[in-house]
Parts: structure tokens; C-alpha cells; sequence
């Protein structure tokens, strides 16, 4: 289960968003008040309620320049056909002190999963971090709050979001209803839609600049929900920023055929290669690039013959610094988690799938497979959880009954992926550059990230219609899936997005 779970989860259908090591049910059906009534048939009544919305004021350090905020935490509801509160959704908000600026711009931020809270890109953007999920770090390290250098808060206020199901968010119907509502494709889209519609006119910034963010499934929601806003609710946004996202399925099927899978992982297991070797230039990079969809590409198409299959082990072993031996069994098409095992086997370590240069112990070096969860996701739940706990608890003061759900077995395994349409988002991102000539997409990646690898998103981008380059832009940094827990990525990566909100 562990195993099938943690391949699956963190992008889109085959790779969703971040997994964690265990499941706790939302507290709509967890919690029994007493008496037969199955937790899962619980309704609002029996849960505690949520407390007021609380605010804290604080201040940080950014750029040289001391700012004043307030952060507030509280909770929107969600309602049915018939006005009935049947969710409720948790929002982490920064908002910048002093007179308000109507020119001043809003961004709302979504993490993935499905099933992860917005906790990660929280500690990425807002004013505050916690360390995490980078070589050398350890779950037991002080989840100390620092100022953050990387923040986005001198040039737009925040607004995190935590889905049903994550976070402190919770479901107030039952577990059937749930899943109905709320854990599938178009229904998320639908309601999350509604949530940053509330918000706006909760807090009178209809008017203000709007902007999204999501990462790595969040940026699978990003087109569908700026597209849905647009059109269904009237609320027109500036500018979307997928982290991480895979925007298609088409790489993760026929993997026997399809030349598509093996060229989307490749680039990211050479880009590692490079990197360890000290080597990682935007030239290299390009020289990868052009041998994937080019040689690379038409020897796969050629099957088992052997001139193909020389030429294939040749240039793979070399790009990648894999045994010819292995990389000729496989046919040059490289699958994640085997060479994963594959590439630190002499030192008895296992490579991260979200950054194949972030390893841990293999406490079973000889098994036949894998037999622990990642070492980056299993690393990160303490450390992360512990810190948004401890500042929304003590710090804002605002103390529900209840457990945070940073990442949700839960939620990944019921989610309905859909069919058809509901596979990609590649349709909404060209609609949303279609219907508003001025909105621009940033789509950012970290070189080794193998669960949503940056080459999918440059084929996607380079495919783009003539008209909308330019507005629809990639960059990519040196780490993987949360490049931004590396220093000079995260500074690289402020800089790409001040340029998009044309900030100065």
C-alpha cells in the first residue's frame, strides 16, 4: 500500500502531489461523540466548532527592509444547493500593514496531493520558514520559524488554502458525500473556485490584482481554477504560477511504446548527474534536451534493434553514470524507483523521487523492492507540521479541536481521477491565455525533480500557439521538487516572480 501510494502520489493521476506516511480521517467522520452512531454519519452538530477568525500582528525582515503584517487565520464555509454549510475550509492569510493600496496585488496559494495541506508553500512564500526537504536535513531538527528572504509578501498579500480533508479543513457531511463533493476532479475546482470568490468579497478586494499559485497538483488546479474564475464566477486573474506541476497525463501511459514516459525522466536523472558532477550549466541542460527529443526519440521508436539498443546504452551510460549493463536491460528507458536504488546501490542509499540527489539510509538493501516510503516525504512531515501547529495554536491563537492533516493517505486513495478531459489541464492553460491577452503563466521546476519532471512542461510550453508565447514562460533551478528549499533556487525563483508582477 505504502509503496503504490507514495509512487502515485504528488502530480497528476499516475503522479499526484505529496503522501505521507500514514492516514487520519478528517475530523467530519473521525471523531464519535458517544452513543451508535457510526463516525461516518456524524453531522456538524456533533463536531466542536471552529473558533472565530484570530489575527496576529508581526513583523519580518525582507530584502534589507523591515515589514509590518497581520496574520490571520480563520475559516470560509462551503454550502449546498440549498444554503447548507457542508464544509468547512481553512485559510492562512498575510496582509501587509497600513494603508491598503488598491493597486496592491492578492494571491491565493494551493499545494497538491491530492491530499497535502498548503502548509509547504507557506513556509516557501510567506513571511516566515522552517527547513526542509533538502540533503542533510533531519525530521528531529528545531522547527525554528525564521524570516523568510525568499518571500513573496513585500509585493503581494497571501492567502493559503487548505483543501477538505487537509489542513484543519473538514468535511461536515459524510464520508459517501465527501467523496462526492469535494474528492474528484471537477468538483474541486468547483467549490475552491467559490472559496476564492468568498475571500474577495469577505474581505472587500474584489477590485485588487488577483494572482494563483499552485504546486505540483496545486498546479494541475491552477489553469482549471483560474479558467473557472474567469468564466463561471467573473473574477478575471493577472497571472498563474505552477510549481512543480505535471499538467498531462499523455507521459504516464503505454510506457512500453510511448517514447513520451522515458523522455520526460531522463533529463531530470542527467540533470542530477550533472549537478553531482558539478557540471549543471544552462548549456548542458540544453544539450540534454536536444538529444531526448531528437536521437534519443528515434531510437526508442526503433525498439529492439541493436544498432538502437548500442547506441542507447552508450549515451544513456554516459549522461546518466549508470551501469551499461543495467541501463541495456531496460532498453535505456529508465523507470523511477529502480534507478532510484539503482544510482547510490554502492552506498547502500536510496534517492528521493522528488529530488534524486536527496537520499537516506536503504534499511533493506536487498530486498527485491523498495520496501520504505521516500526520504523526502517521510522527512518532512514532522518539521513542517510541528511549525504551522505551534504558529497557528500559539502564535495567531487560533486552537481548534482538532488534528492537522498536513498530508492525507486519506483524501489520494478516494479521490476520483477522472477520464478523458479531466487527465490534463493543458486545455485550460491555453484557454486562459486565450480569453485574457494580457495574463501570464510562470511555470518553474527543479532540475532533478522526477515525480513531475521539468521536460514534460517544456514540451507542453514549447508547443504553446505563437500568439501566447512570451506569456506562458518555464524556469527551471538547480533542486528538485521544492526547489525552494535550497537558498539560491529560492532567491532565483523571487526574482522570475517579481518580474511576472512586474515588481520592482
Amino acid at each position: 500500500m505504502k509503496q503504490s501510494f507514495r509512487s502515485g502520489l504528488l502530480a497528476l493521476v499516475a503522479v499526484a502531489a505529496l503522501s505521507g506516511p500514514g492516514a487520519f480521517a478528517p475530523a467530519a467522520f473521525a471523531q464519535d461523540k458517544g452513543g451508535d452512531k457510526p463516525a461516518a454519519e456524524k453531522s456538524a452538530s456533533d463536531l466542536p466548532a471552529f473558533p472565530a477568525e484570530k489575527s496576529v500582528k508581526q513583523t519580518t525582515v525582507l530584502a534589507g527592509k523591515a515589514l509590518a503584517y497581520t496574520a490571520t487565520v480563520g475559516a470560509l464555509p462551503v454550502r449546498d444547493e440549498k444554503g447548507k454549510k457542508i464544509a468547512e475550509v481553512v485559510y492562512t492569510a498575510y496582509t501587509l500593514d497600513g494603508p491598503r493600496d488598491p493597486k496592491r496585488p492578492i494571491t491565493f496559494a494551493f499545494n497538491g496531493g491530492p491530499g497535502a495541506a498548503s502548509v509547504y508553500l507557506n513556509f516557501a512564500l510567506g513571511p516566515k520558514r522552517v527547513q526542509f526537504g533538502a540533503e542533510g536535513d533531519s525530521p528531529s531538527d528545531f522547527s525554528k520559524l525564521d524570516d523568510n528572504p525568499a518571500s513573496w509578501l513585500d509585493f503581494t498579500d497571501l492567502v493559503f488554502i487548505d483543501p477538505v480533508g487537509t489542513g484543519f479543513s473538514r468535511s461536515l457531511v459524510n464520508e459517501d458525500e465527501t467523496k462526492k463533493r469535494f474528492y474528484g476532479v471537477k468538483q474541486d475546482i468547483d467549490y475552491l473556485s467559490r472559496i476564492v470568490f468568498d475571500y474577495l468579497v469577505k474581505t472587500d478586494r474584489l477590485t485588487a490584482p488577483k494572482y494563483l499559485v499552485g504546486e505540483s497538483y496545486g498546479g494541475f488546479r491552477g489553469p482549471r481554477l483560474a479558467y473557472t474564475l474567469q468564466t463561471d464566477l467573473g473574477v478575471a486573474v493577472k497571472g498563474v504560477v505552477l510549481v512543480s506541476p505535471l499538467l498531462t497525463s499523455a507521459g504516464r501511459v503505454s510506457q512500453e511504446i510511448s517514447p513520451l514516459p522515458a523522455m520526460w525522466t531522463l533529463p531530470s536523472i542527467a540533470a542530477a548527474k550533472l549537478e553531482r558532477d558539478g557540471k549543471l550549466t544552462p548549456e548542458s541542460i540544453k544539450a540534454v534536451e536536444d538529444y531526448t527529443r531528437g536521437e534519443y526519440m528515434v531510437d526508442l521508436m526503433r525498439g529492439s534493434d541493436p544498432a538502437a539498443l548500442d547506441r542507447l546504452t552508450a549515451k544513456v551510460s554516459a549522461m546518466t553514470g549508470l551501469d551499461p549493463t543495467y541501463v541495456r536491460r531496460v532498453g535505456g528507458r529508465l523507470e523511477t524507483q529502480s534507478f532510484l536504488r539503482e544510482v547510490f546501490r554502492d552506498k547502500g542509499r536510496l534517492g528521493s523521487r522528488y529530488d534524486s540527489n536527496v537520499t537516506s539510509l536503504d534499511p533493506f538493501p536487498f530486498a527485491p523492492e523498495q520496501e520504505v516510503n521516500d526520504p523526502i516525504l517521510d522527512a518532512i512531515i514532522a518539521p513542517t507540521t510541528s511549525a504551522i501547529v505551534d504558529f497557528t495554536t500559539r502564535v495567531v491563537g487560533w486552537k481548534p479541536e482538532a488534528r492537522y492533516e498536513a498530508l492525507s493517505y486519506k483524501v489520494n486513495g478516494q479521490w476520483d481521477r477522472g477520464r478523458g478531459p479531466d487527465t490534463e489541464s493543458v486545455t485550460d492553460l491555453r484557454k486562459i491565455v486565450s480569453v485574457d491577452p494580457k495574463l501570464k503563466v510562470l511555470i518553474v521546476h527543479g532540475y532533478n525533480d522526477l515525480s513531475c519532471p521539468f521536460f514534460a512542461s517544456r514540451l507542453i510550453v514549447d508547443a504553446m500557439p505563437a500568439t501566447a508565447q512570451g506569456r506562458v514562460i518555464l524556469s527551471n533551478y538547480a533542486g528538485g521538487h521544492m526547489f525552494y528549499s535550497r537558498p539560491d533556487s529560492g532567491a532565483a525563483f523571487r526574482k522570475d516572480v517579481m518580474a511576472l508582477y512586474g515588481a520592482k
